[in-house]
C-alpha cells in the first residue's frame, strides 16, 4: 500500500541534515518531495554539479516586474539541501511541494513573502521546559549534537502534534487541521500552503509506493492526514498563477544569519558547518581555530592555552549536566583563556567563525537573466572576483584596463547595485587620476540585478536606460547635475548628451541660488575629467558660464536672513564650488570669483558662519593678507558682536585645515581677547559651537593648538601667567620705591 514518511526538520541545522541522511539511507523511498517552490523542479539537476557550492539559493521572481521575488536558502548543513544531494546521487525523482510562488505574487490579498520563516516560535516551551532559557541552545544540544538522530523525527512529531492541538493560539497561530473546517482568514495562506502541499502528497503516492516528505516542523502534524480532499480544494479554488522565472543565485553565511533580518535564520551558520563535519573531537577542532584566528590578528594563542580552553569548555559542560560543550560553552573557554573576555575579540570571533564570510559558488550556464550573464562575464574579464570579504581597491585611469573595471563600478551603481563604494582621503588631490574603491558583494546584490535587468541585457544598456528615465523625470537641476556626473563616470556618451541637454534647459530656469551652487561642482567634474574618459563635453562650459554668472549676481542677497541649518548648509555650497572652480583653473572664474567672496566677508548682516567661511577661503587661496584677516577677526570678535554671532564667524574660519590657522598669530590674540571678555552665561552659550568648531581636527593639531593657547596665557599679564617684567624700568622705580618704603617706616619728627 503506498504510503509516505514524514521528517519534521528545522530550515538549518546538521544535527537534522545527518539525521535525514540516515533515514534515507534506511528507507530508500521511490521519490522525495521537500518543502519548496515547485517553480524550481527544473533546477534540481544542478545540484550534481559540483560547481554549484552552498551557500546558495532559489530565486523565484515574477517574469514581468522582478522586484516580486521570494529567496529559499540552502547551506551545506540544511536539511533541505542534503535531501536534494541524496535525491540526485541516488537518481531518485525530487519534487518541490510547497504552494507555488506565482499564487503569492498574483495574489495581492497575500501576506508578504517571508520564505522559510518559523511559524511563531512554540520551541520556546520546551525549552524552559528543560530549563533552557534560549530555544536555541535547547535545540542545539537536543538535536544538532545529539549522535544518534534514529528516533529525532518521530519525538519531532510527538512534540509539534500536542503543540499545535494546545498551544498554537499562544503564538498568533490558528491553523485549522484538514478535517477541522475552514481557517480563520488571518490564517489562509498558512492553510493554502498546507492544503497544496497534502494534494501534492496525495497525486504522488498515486504513483510511488513510499515518498520521502521533508516539510518545517511545523506542517508535519497537518501533512499527517490525507482526508479532507474536499476541504482542500475549496481553500485551493479560484487562485490564478503569475508568470515566474527561477534561477540559482549565490549566498553567504552572514545572510543565513538571523543578524540579517532572515526569518529562518541561525544564530551561527560558521559554527553549525563545523558541527556538520562531525561532534568527535568538535571542542578541540573549534577552539584551535579560534587561536589560529587570533594568531593571524597578532594576537598571542598557544598551544597550551588551547588546551586549557578545551579543558575549561569540558568542565563547563560537565556542571550543567550537559553531553558535551556546545558553543556557548566553547564562547565562554575562549574569551577566559584565549581573549582574556576582551569583548572585541569575541565579536571578532562571532563575526569570522561563528558567521563566517563564506560565499556560495553558482555554474556560469546555469539560467539567469542577461543582465547577470553580462555581469559575470565582465568580472572574469576584468578579473574582479566577488567576495564577501571587504576589499580595498585603487584604480589608475590612464590605464585601459583599470579604467573598464571603472567604468563597471559605476554602471553598476547606476542601476542601483553598490558592489563598489568610491571612497576618497581626507585632503586629497581632485586632480588626479585615481579612484579608491572598496569592494562588497552581498548575495542580494544577485536580486537586484534580477530587478534591474528590465532596462537592459548589458550594464551599458541597463546603466543608460536607468540614468536617462531619472533625468527625465526630475525637473532638480542638483539632481540632474549628478546624474550627469553618474553618467559620465560610467562612460555613457549618449545619455551625457542627453541629460546635458535637459541640464542646460533647467538651468536656464532656475531662479534658486542653492540649487544653482549645488549645480556646478558636478559640472565642474565632468568638464575637468571629460577628456580622461574620453567622454564629449564641449558644450558644457556655456552651461556652466551661465550658472556661475547668475551665482555672483544672486548669492549675497540668498544668503540674508537665514537660520542657522540653512546657514551652515550655504556656507558648505560656497566651499564646494570654490574648490570646483579650483578644479576647472579657469583666470576668468577665478578673478570674478575672490572679488564676490570679499563682498561677502564686508557685509554685516549675512550670517556669521557665511562671512567666517568666506574669510577662510580668501586666506587659503592667497588672497587676503594677515593683517586683514587680524583686523576682521577683532571686529567679528569684538564685545559689540552677540557671543553667538561671533562663534559662529569663528566656526566658519576654523573649519578645514588646522595648519593654516596655527601661523595666524594675530587670530590667536583676538580670539583669546574674546574668550576673556565673556561673562559666564555667554560663555556657556557659545561653548558647544566652539567644541563643534575644533572637534574636526585630528589629536596632532589640536595638541599644537593647546601648545599655542597656553603660550597666550603666559604671555598674557594677569591671566594666570607669570607677569612679563621690563628689567630698565624696574630699576628706574626701585631707588623711588625705596624712599617711599624708608620714610614710611620712619617717619620724619614733627
Amino acid at each position: 500500500m503506498p504510503t509516505h514518511h514524514l521528517f519534521p526538520v528545522r530550515h538549518h541545522g546538521p544535527g537534522s541534515a545527518r539525521a535525514l541522511v540516515d533515514a534515507l539511507d534506511r528507507l530508500q523511498p521511490d521519490v522525495v518531495l521537500v518543502e519548496g517552490p515547485p517553480e524550481a523542479d527544473g533546477l534540481v539537476s544542478l545540484v550534481a554539479d559540483t560547481r554549484l557550492v552552498p551557500p546558495v539559493a532559489l530565486l523565484v521572481y515574477a517574469k514581468g516586474d522582478p522586484t516580486l521575488a521570494a529567496r529559499y536558502p540552502f547551506a551545506t548543513f540544511s536539511p533541505e539541501w542534503q535531501a536534494l544531494r541524496w535525491a540526485v546521487g541516488h537518481d531518485v525523482p525530487l519534487r518541490f511541494m510547497d504552494l507555488p510562488v506565482a499564487f503569492r505574487f498574483r495574489d495581492e490579498s497575500g501576506p508578504p513573502l517571508r520564505v522559510g520563516a518559523e511559524e511563531g516560535n512554540p520551541l520556546h516551551l520546551l525549552a524552559r521546559a528543560a530549563g533552557y532559557g534560549d530555544p536555541d541552545q535547547w535545540w542545539e544540544h537536543e538535536v544538532e549534537l545529539r549522535r544518534d538522530g534514529s528516533e529525532l523525527f518521530e519525538a519531532m512529531m510527538e512534540v509539534m502534534t500536542a503543540l499545535r492541538a494546545t498551544e498554537a493560539g499562544r503564538f498568533g497561530i490558528r491553523v485549522a487541521l484538514p478535517v477541522d473546517g475552514p481557517p480563520a482568514p488571518a490564517d489562509l495562506w498558512l492553510a493554502r500552503r498546507e492544503a497544496h502541499m497534502r494534494k501534492v502528497i496525495r497525486n504522488t503516492l498515486r504513483a510511488y509506493q513510499r515518498a520521502a516528505v521533508v516539510c518545517g516542523a511545523w506542517h508535519a502534524p497537518a501533512l499527517l492526514e490525507l482526508r479532507g480532499v474536499g476541504a482542500d480544494q475549496q481553500l485551493l479554488k479560484g487562485l490564478r498563477r503569475a508568470p515566474v522565472r527561477a534561477t540559482w543565485i549565490p549566498w553567504t553565511h552572514s545572510r543565513l544569519s538571523r543578524s540579517s533580518g532572515y526569518g529562518a535564520g541561525i544564530t551561527c551558520p560558521g559554527w553549525y558547518v563545523e558541527v556538520w563535519r562531525g561532534t568527535d573531537g568538535l571542542a578541540s577542532r573549534w577552539l584551535s581555530r579560534v587561536a589560529q584566528l587570533l594568531r593571524e590578528e597578532g594576537i598571542g594563542a598557544a598551544t597550551a592555552d588551547v588546551i586549557s580552553a578545551v579543558r575549561l569548555a569540558e568542565a563547563l559542560a560537565s556542571l550543567r549536566d550537559l553531553p558535551r560543550p556546545g558553543l556557548a560553552e566553547l564562547r565562554e573557554a575562549a574569551g577566559s583563556v584565549l581573549g582574556a573576555g576582551a569583548p572585541a575579540m569575541l565579536e571578532l570571533v562571532r563575526e569570522r567563525l561563528e558567521v563566517g564570510g563564506v560565499i556560495g559558488t553558482v555554474p556560469d550556464d546555469a539560467p539567469a537573466v542577461p543582465l547577470q550573464q553580462d555581469v559575470r562575464a565582465k568580472q572574469r574579464r576584468l578579473r574582479l572576483k566577488p567576495s564577501p570579504e571587504v576589499r580595498e581597491l585603487d584604480l589608475d585611469l590612464r590605464k585601459d584596463s583599470q579604467r573598464a573595471r571603472s567604468r563597471l563600478l559605476h554602471q553598476l551603481s547606476a542601476i542601483d547595485v553598490p558592489w563598489g563604494r568610491p571612497r576618497r582621503h581626507p585632503g586629497e588631490d581632485l586632480g588626479t587620476f585615481h579612484e579608491r574603491w572598496t569592494l562588497l558583494w552581498d548575495p542580494e546584490l544577485e536580486v537586484r540585478l534580477v530587478e534591474a535587468s528590465v532596462w537592459g541585457n548589458t550594464t551599458e544598456e541597463a546603466a543608460a536606460a536607468a540614468l536617462g528615465s531619472r533625468a527625465e523625470q526630475t525637473a532638480h537641476l542638483p539632481e540632474l547635475t549628478r546624474l550627469l556626473d553618474q553618467a559620465l563616470l560610467a562612460d555613457l556618451p549618449p545619455v551625457v548628451s542627453v541629460i546635458l541637454a535637459l541640464v542646460a534647459r533647467q538651468a536656464a530656469v532656475s531662479a534658486d541660488i542653492a540649487h544653482l551652487l549645488e549645480a556646478l561642482p558636478p559640472l565642474a567634474r565632468v568638464a575637468r575629467y571629460g577628456d580622461v574618459r574620453q567622454t564629449p563635453v564641449e558644450q558644457l562650459r556655456t552651461v556652466i558660464d551661465g550658472l556661475f554668472e547668475r551665482v555672483v549676481v544672486g548669492l549675497p542677497a540668498a544668503c540674508r536672513s537665514l537660520a542657522d541649518d540653512a546657514a551652515t548648509a550655504m556656507a558648505k555650497r560656497v566651499t564646494a564650488v570654490d574648490e570646483a572652480l579650483g578644479l576647472l583653473d579657469r583666470a576668468d572664474l577665478i578673478d570674478t570669483w575672490h572679488p564676490l567672496l570679499h563682498r561677502v566677508v564686508d557685509t554685516d548682516d549675512l550670517p556669521g558662519i557665511l562671512r567666517g567661511r568666506a574669510c577662510r577661503i580668501l586666506v587659503e587661496r592667497g588672497w587676503m593678507e594677515h593683517d586683514a584677516l587680524v583686523t576682521h577677526a577683532r571686529l567679528a570678535l569684538s564685545r559689540a558682536v552677540p557671543p553667538a554671532h561671533a562663534a559662529a564667524w569663528l566656526e566658519g574660519l576654523v573649519s578645514g585645515s588646522g595648519l593654516l590657522l596655527l601661523h595666524l598669530h594675530g587670530l590667536w590674540d583676538a580670539l583669546d581677547h574674546w574668550l576673556v571678555g565673556l561673562d559666564e552665561a555667554a560663555f556657556i552659550a557659545s561653548l558647544p559651537i566652539l567644541r563643534r568648531a575644533f572637534s574636526e581636527f585630528g589629536p596632532g593639531e589640536r595638541r599644537a593648538m593647546g601648545q599655542r593657547v597656553r603660550g597666550l596665557t603666559a604671555e598674557t599679564p594677569g591671566q594666570g601667567g607669570a607677569p612679563v617684567v621690563d628689567p630698565e624700568r624696574a630699576a628706574r622705580v626701585l631707588p623711588v620705591l625705596r624712599q617711599i618704603l624708608v620714610a614710611s617706616r620712619f617717619p620724619p619728627d614733627p
